[in-house]
Order: structure tokens, then sequence, then C-alpha cells
């Protein structure tokens, strides 16, 4: 497959899967699909937006999309979103509370991405 056609599925798949976390951000308010499953899929959305500017297969993309999503969930010990305006843009990326569950569902979205790209 040409590196345009890759860069368009990985924006196709961006698009949809930002959609869809957009939704669950609005419209769910349970204690799974929220929590777990949003965190799970907000790496695979990072990893496809990778992609997109990095259409060739780089074998440690998952890896590098895992240490910058740990990376943030770290920040969260220091507090520092509390410096921007709540419920801004920065600091939503952020986010407000360190949560070890948090890197578990990122590195399952990390390990889902991972196969995807050993099987496809």
């Amino acid at each position: 497959m040409s590196r345009n056609k890759m860069r368009l599925l990985y924006a196709a798949v961006f698009v949809v899967l930002l959609t869809v976390e957009v939704l669950i951000a609005l419209f769910v308010h349970d204690r799974f699909v929220r929590p777990y499953l949003g965190d799970m899929l907000v790496v695979i959305v990072v990893y496809c937006a990778a992609r997109i500017v990095f259409p060739c297969r780089f074998r440690l993309m998952s890896a590098a999309v895992f240490i910058f999503a740990a990376a943030v969930e770290l920040v969260q010990l220091t507090g520092l979103s509390k410096l921007f305006p709540e419920g801004g843009l920065i600091a939503t990326v952020l986010g407000s509370t360190f949560d070890p569950k948090d890197l578990l569902c990122y590195a399952a979205g990390c390990v889902a991405c991972a196969l995807w790209d050993v099987f496809f």
C-alpha cells in the first residue's frame, strides 16, 4: 500500500475513533466504558495521528505512543493542569488525577496497535 493510501486509512480511522472518544466523553457516564475503554481508545487515536505523520512502518511506534501517554499520566502527579483554565484544551489533555489503572489501559491500547502492525 502506498504512503498516501496509508495516510488516508489512518486519517479515516483517526476521525472515526476521535468521534467515538468525543461521544464517550459527552454522553457516557459509567464505570467501564468511559474510564477504561476510553483510555484504551485514546492511545489508538494518538497512534493513528502519529501514523498519518509517519506512514512508513516504524516498529516501535506503539512503544513511543505508550511512553508519551505514560509521560502525560505522570505529569498529573505534579498538579500542572491546575495552572490552566479548567475545561480548557491543555487541562483536558493533561488530565487532573493520576491513576495507575490508566497506564494499564494505555498499555492495552498500544498492544492492540502493535498487533495491528504485526498482522496487517
